[in-house]
């Protein structure tokens, strides 16, 4: 945990507009309240539909808790945090935390916007809902994969082309033998046949 790191997560945060005031002394000690609640407050703030369970009474709910905001986080921001360091709640938690923050800071930022002195009714100015992107890039994805694969197959057709042009001239040279083209298809057939049913 660094000084610097500390001071830079409270001015985003203030930045952001989180409600209530965060000091440097609140992670010295392990404060797992604070932690949780900064995290539902900024997955919240990244995506308002999210339903993450806020119960960490338990260590179970609170291991839970973790797991399902780093899985949330990896999924749609593709941000991976320290599960372990998040749940020890200290200064090492800022880190992580400061790596949530700084997306949305940086968003906030390029969008021209002050949020210095938002109260909890302007925050619906900042939500951004990424579920339509999120849609449109895993398409734009697939269609990557696909225009990938389709080029590596179209490759290798075109590298046999030379070879399956001499083959092809030869075949439309050759005169048609009814019998033997009869005798060809009967072995396809029988082929065939033995490989359905065996």
């Amino acid at each position: 945990m660094s000084f610097r790191d500390l001071r830079n997560f409270t001015e985003m945060m203030r930045a952001l507009g989180y409600p209530r005031h965060i000091s440097m002394e609140n992670f010295r000690t392990p404060n797992f309240g604070l932690v949780s609640e900064v995290l539902l407050w900024l997955v919240k703030r990244y995506e308002p539909q999210t339903d993450i369970p806020s119960e960490v009474e338990t260590e179970q709910d609170r291991v839970f808790f973790i797991k399902a905001v780093a899985q949330f986080m990896a999924t749609k921001a593709h941000i991976k945090l320290n599960t372990k360091k998040l749940y020890q709640a200290d200064g090492y938690a800022v880190k992580e935390l400061l790596k949530i923050t700084s997306v949305l800071y940086n968003a906030m930022k390029t969008k021209g916007m002050e949020g210095s002195k938002i109260g909890e009714e302007d925050i619906s100015k900042f939500k951004f809902d990424l579920g339509s992107k999120i849609a449109d890039l895993k398409a734009a994805r697939q269609l990557a994969s696909e225009i990938t694969s389709k080029g590596a197959s179209l490759y290798d057709l075109l590298g046999k082309e030379v070879e399956l042009r001499e083959l092809r001239t030869e075949a439309i040279a050759r005169p048609l033998e009814i019998n033997e083209t009869e005798k060809v298809m009967r072995i396809a057939i029988k082929d065939i046949l033995v490989r359905l049913f065996w």
